[in-house]
């Protein structure tokens, strides 16, 4: 069966970084890939933008393909957005059986033994950890590298429980440089898609931080 992947995020604002990273796993993986923007991130400050622009966003910048799309299951529940919750509604949606990815970067698996239930993630999912040909050494320690020792794979195999290296174009894009840019007056043109720009609506939360 065609492999399931997500790729979560605050996603504030989304940018090319985050779109060529899930295309790329998309390819190596034969995936269909959905980016889950989080409602309430557990550890980091609240969004700039309301749920509401930031699916604004990936919808306009998800126009004109079919491979990456758009799920707003931690937007519709109330609470932080425990990946494991969202792992869990996902593995109920397509059963036992059809392969589920969860995308991380290589600095987030270097800290997965941080996040909520993280053993309980492999029991839903494979984890694709996202690498940067030069990016450097993430490689995890302690209990994390005890618990994945073994759990190396090449290629997806079953519905879940490996440990996926995916190597993806390194494009040094922050969202946090984009609102910074935004902030002092800049226009950050081609870190994000022409189409968020096209409607000011939709930039409008990250402009009205240089006020």
């Amino acid at each position: 069966m065609r492999p399931l992947a997500i790729l979560g995020g605050t996603f504030d604002p989304v940018h090319h970084g985050h779109l060529r990273a899930a295309w790329e796993a998309a390819e190596f993986l034969g995936a269909e890939v959905r980016l889950v923007p989080a409602r309430t991130p557990p550890h980091r400050p609240p969004p700039v933008a309301d749920a509401a622009g930031r699916v604004a966003l990936l919808r306009a910048a998800l126009a004109g393909q079919d491979r990456l799309t758009l799920d707003t299951r931690e937007l519709d529940r109330d609470g932080p957005s425990y990946t494991v919750d969202t792992l869990a509604s996902l593995r109920a949606d397509i059963g036992p059986d059809r392969p589920l990815v969860l995308l991380v970067g290589a600095d987030a698996f270097a800290g997965l033994a941080s996040w909520h239930l993280w053993q309980d993630l492999f029991t839903f999912a494979h984890v694709g950890v996202l690498t940067r040909p030069g990016g450097g050494s993430h490689e995890p320690t302690g209990p994390l590298a005890d618990f994945v020792a073994g759990r190396r794979a090449e290629r997806v195999r079953g519905p879940a429980g490996t440990v996926l290296h995916i190597a993806i174009t390194p494009l040094d894009i922050a969202a946090t440089a984009i609102r910074e840019s935004f902030a002092a007056g800049s226009e950050p043109r081609f870190l994000l898609p022409t189409a968020c720009f096209e409607d000011e609506a939709l930039l409008a939360p990250y402009r009205a931080l240089g006020r």
